[in-house]
């Protein structure tokens, strides 16, 4: 059993945990992932571990409240607790000899983007961070994001915050007056993540993408998260999550990531018949 101490809701949709996990704390590096399961019939859901503190021995995870999982987890407090949790997984972010580095985050994968941003920022380089949000109501950690980072960008889609568009759209502008960036990383969703990686392709600069694929037993055993990368099927669980953006077939990957559509919104909607509550597991 592992303990919840601490639950911030950063928006109306999304909510972080700081989850007391010792073990995992200690051995946790960025770009790895844990994956959870909140009770006896939960199923195996994957977060990214957003930031790690060996020395309090906590780990924290954000989500946002889409599914029957993230909503079913959104019900527990602070002092209450999760049935198991499993990780580190995944290999850590190859983040040395880098200089200057642009991180692109969009929505959610501002969080998972936080830690590399972090980490590059304290190996010595310069850090622009890139962030999306449809308005500024759902914008989060933004003070995070700004202690990461050296300059901090945040763009909406409704231009709320004074800053209207997409986040290609700036970092076209950074990469037009900057040619000593030599790195970017970015992290959302699928189609954002390869319209940076269109972007980038053309200047050159080598890209990395952290591929939050379909995943169950998170060992590489069950083959659900598997991407074609170079022309070579991976394992997002133990090739990953990141990858060459460069080299990721994106098309592929997005009409994967839309198999189980229908399926999710009929679990959303399933109401026991026994017990009358909303989804039995």
């Amino acid at each position: 059993m592992y303990k919840i101490v601490k639950k911030r809701v950063l928006n109306q949709q999304m909510t972080l945990l700081r989850i007391d996990a010792p073990h995992i704390a200690k051995k946790a590096l960025p770009g790895q992932f844990i994956i959870i399961r909140i009770d006896e019939l939960g199923e195996r859901v994957p977060f990214t571990i957003a930031a790690y503190d060996g020395e309090q021995g906590t780990i924290d995870i954000i989500y946002q409240t889409v599914g029957y999982s993230t909503k079913l987890l959104d019900t527990l407090n602070q002092g209450d607790y999760i049935l198991d949790v499993v990780g580190p997984l995944g290999k850590a972010s190859e983040l040395e000899g880098y200089k200057n580095a642009v991180v692109v985050g969009g929505g959610t994968g501002c969080a998972i983007a936080l830690p590399q941003a972090k980490a590059l920022k304290e190996l010595g380089a310069n850090v622009t961070m890139v962030a999306g949000f449809r308005n500024k109501d759902i914008i989060i950690l933004e003070d995070e994001m700004k202690d990461a980072s050296n300059q901090l960008v945040i763009m909406t889609d409704d231009g709320s915050n004074g800053n209207k568009g997409f986040v290609t759209g700036a970092l076209k502008d950074i990469l037009d007056n900057d040619k000593t960036v030599d790195f970017v990383i970015a992290i959302g969703p699928l189609p954002m993540m390869k319209a940076v990686c269109d972007l980038t392709k053309e200047y050159g600069i080598k890209t990395i993408v952290s591929m939050n694929s379909i995943m169950i037993d998170g060992t590489g055993m069950c083959g659900g998260c598997r991407v074609t990368v170079g022309g070579e099927i991976k394992f997002a669980c133990v090739d990953g999550p990141d990858f060459d953006g460069h080299l990721v077939d994106f098309d592929e990957a997005i009409k994967r990531g839309r198999m189980y559509v229908d399926q999710e919104r009929a679990a959303n909607e399933h109401t026991c018949r026994l017990t009358g509550d909303k989804h039995n597991g």
